[in-house]
């Protein structure tokens, strides 16, 4: 498409061009964001991007649905964000409209554009700006039939996306607020791996915040026994090793299933590593008999990269606690050239890891091309 063709293609996206010309132009560029030659095109147009923008709050209900979904594929690509952000006070609204028929292509739009943190951000920020709060995005997603025409199940990897800043994991811990509770069901929630998956992201970017591992790990959360019950088995233990486990995780059914999605099945694990960070964590964690079921996963697990998270893991459920002054594992100061040649070595393990494996697992809070 050169730029004469370009210009006439723009020339009909607007709210008062003829309706069945304006859906043949919105069908034609939905087509386009099928190909990764068109979205590499339209990536570089701000103003087809703030053209579709526009449409979706046009009257056919058809040109909505296109132009929301040319908007999803086009924010797979980070180069759209600058331009779409300027849609984001309408989008926050129409997310948050419990009537809005098309909330899911909305939240799937917000998840796309906060996986940037410059973007995520931006988006944290409007929720701010535009009266909104976290506390309504919460109420959304917790609320059972919110809106009666969208699931929303993307919220999950949204407030996963957001809970990267520490102002929303500032949120989430207020102990007064008793926020991280509410999303605890929701690690066993059948009904959709994406808001399960969005979940388990967001509780284990919350564990990143050290100084709240005590209160996570203790009665008033009891973080542990969520993150550990979707890693578990049917296996049967010993009494005296039954004992140990807390008590949702003793005498679980010959039927019990684990987690199926591998890339949620090492999120938990990634949560229960940074778990055991500091001393008093390692502690509680080891207490809790959180080996025994670690144990068992490896043993059944398949997935190299889940293999080797579980591993890490084990290291430290078996191994010798740090030497003075380096209990807590997130403040070590690690030497310049030994940090180089750890991440080199982890470039490394990615490759060996994708050579072995079938295919690439999906990264939670990305949206597939939508048609």
């Amino acid at each position: 498409m050169d730029e004469g063709q370009a210009r006439e293609l723009l020339g009909f996206l607007h709210l008062d061009t003829r309706p069945d010309i304006k859906g043949q132009a919105t069908g034609y560029i939905l087509g386009l964001t099928g190909s990764v030659e068109g979205r590499m095109l339209l990536a570089g147009r701000p103003d087809f991007l703030e053209a579709l923008l526009l449409l979706t709050g046009d009257r056919s209900l058809a040109v909505v649905k296109d132009s929301y979904h040319s908007l999803i594929n086009l924010s797979v690509a980070a180069a759209t964000h600058g331009a779409l952000a300027k849609g984001l006070p309408a989008l926050l609204h129409r997310l948050l409209d419990p009537g809005y028929a098309f909330a899911d292509q909305v939240c799937t739009l917000l998840s796309n554009l906060s996986r940037e943190e410059a973007t995520c951000r931006q988006v944290f920020r409007a929720v701010q700006e535009e009266g909104l709060g976290l506390a309504q995005v919460l109420e959304a997603f917790c609320t059972e039939g919110y809106n009666k025409k969208a699931a929303l199940h993307y919220l999950g990897p949204l407030l996963s996306n957001l809970s990267q800043l520490p102002e929303t994991r500032e949120f989430l811990l207020d102990r007064s607020r008793c926020v991280v509770q509410r999303l605890l069901p929701y690690t066993q929630y059948e009904a959709s791996a994406i808001r399960r998956g969005g979940v388990i992201g967001t509780l284990r970017n919350c564990c990143f915040e050290y100084k709240y591992h005590e209160w996570l790990l203790g009665a008033e959360v009891d973080l542990l026994p969520f993150l550990l019950l979707p890693l578990a088995g049917p296996e049967e233990f010993p009494e005296a090793e039954m004992e140990r486990l807390p008590v949702d995780l003793q005498y679980l059914p010959q039927d019990k299933q684990r987690e199926k999605d591998p890339d949620i099945r090492k999120m938990l694990l990634e949560a229960v590593l940074l778990l055991t960070a500091t001393k008093a964590g390692r502690q509680l964690v080891k207490e809790k008999g959180t080996y025994l079921v670690v144990r068992e996963l490896h043993q059944w697990e398949t997935e190299p990269d889940v293999l080797a998270a579980c591993e890490k893991l084990i290291q430290v459920l078996i191994g010798d606690e740090p030497e003075a002054g380096m209990e807590n594992l997130l403040e070590v100061k690690i030497p310049e050239d030994v940090e180089e040649q750890l991440q080199r070595l982890d470039r490394e393990e990615e490759r060996q890891q994708e050579m072995q494996s079938e295919g690439p697992g999906a990264q939670m809070g990305s949206q597939g091309l939508s048609r």
